[in-house]
Formats: C-alpha cells, sequence, structure tokens
C-alpha cells in the first residue's frame, strides 16, 4: 500500500469526530424492540476479552519495537487496530440494543437511589474519575492511533516514533480501564 504522498487528515479527522459522535447519540436515541438472535448480555464480557487481548498486544508490540522487531511489532499492533474496530462495532450494537447499566444500581431497576449509593460508598468515585478518564482518552485515541499507522504505512519513521511514545501509553490506558470498568461495573448488570 502506497500511501507515502496521500494526505489522509481529512479522512482521519471525519472517522474521529464522527465515532464518538455516533456513540453519543446512541445513548439518547429509544432502543429498538428487536431480537438480536443471542443474549446480548454477553457483549460487556466480550469487550473486556477484546480490551485485554488488545492490552497484552500492545505490551507485545512495544516488546518486539525494543528489541528490534519490526515486524512482528507492525503484527502486533495492525492484530490491535482490529481488535479495536471489532470492539468498536460491538460496542455500537451492545448500546443501540440495550440501556446503559448504572453503577451502584443493585436492584436493577434503572435507578440509582441514596441507599443504593450509600451502599456503594466512596468507590464510586473512583469508579467514575476511571469511567471519565477512559471515555475522553479513548475519544483522543482514535485519531492518534489512526495517525501513528499512517506514518508507519507512510515509512516517515520519525514521525511515527514521535507520535508514538505518546499513542502508545495513551491507547495502554484505554484497553486497561476499559477492563476495570467492566470489572467493577459487571455486578451491576441485570
Amino acid at each position: 500500500m502506497n500511501l507515502k504522498n496521500k494526505n489522509l487528515n481529512a479522512i482521519i479527522t471525519i472517522i474521529s469526530i464522527a465515532i464518538p459522535v455516533v456513540v453519543a447519540v446512541l445513548f439518547v436515541i429509544p432502543k429498538p424492540d428487536i431480537e438480536a438472535g443471542f443474549d446480548v448480555k454477553v457483549m460487556p464480557f466480550f469487550h473486556a476479552v477484546l480490551n485485554s487481548a488488545t492490552a497484552v498486544l500492545l505490551l507485545a508490540s512495544l516488546y518486539f519495537i525494543k528489541n528490534g522487531k519490526k515486524q512482528a511489532h507492525k503484527w502486533a499492533n495492525l492484530t490491535a487496530v482490529g481488535l479495536s474496530v471489532i470492539f468498536l462495532l460491538s460496542y455500537v450494537t451492545y448500546h443501540f440494543l440495550t440501556d446503559s447499566t448504572k453503577f451502584g444500581d443493585m436492584n436493577h431497576d434503572g435507578l440509582v437511589d441514596a441507599a443504593e449509593i450509600s451502599t456503594v460508598g466512596g468507590i464510586r468515585y473512583f469508579y467514575y474519575f476511571l469511567l471519565l478518564t477512559h471515555i475522553l482518552l479513548a475519544i483522543v485515541i482514535v485519531p492518534m492511533v489512526l495517525f501513528t499507522l499512517l506514518r508507519a504505512f507512510q515509512n516517515d519513521d520519525a514521525k511515527h516514533r514521535r507520535i508514538a511514545r505518546i499513542t502508545w501509553p495513551i491507547w495502554f490506558y484505554v484497553a486497561i480501564t476499559g477492563v476495570i470498568v467492566y470489572m467493577m461495573i459487571q455486578p451491576y448488570y441485570a
């Protein structure tokens, strides 16, 4: 693929704006009354598995590049991107079909009352901090990953390395916090 002279900035910008807009819309539109043909309750676990695998691939990618294994580094990153695309499609599908789960909703009525808040205690502040940073950085990471990938395919090693030093820790944080957020909210799934 010859991307050396291609300016894909506009496409990356459009994708980077469209993804968070689509996800935000999912949280405000009414849920359709359709059957998925499978139990959608397994999807959050699937998302955690994808995030875990992405984190492992990112660690492998770092190891490979530090040890001069460029081809393995490339494939680890491309696989991580592929898993992230699968995650995004599955995440959009899940939130298209279901209402959001609320942290602390012990009786699964869609509301978190004062008694439930009291029972959960201060851990909810930690949960919401992780969730907020995860969401914000998930928005930021999309263009960063795409530009990092583009620079690699353009064989612009200097720019690729420079942006990858910022992209990698943010992407790793998003992957890890995705798993932690899932583990924390999992007891509240109906």
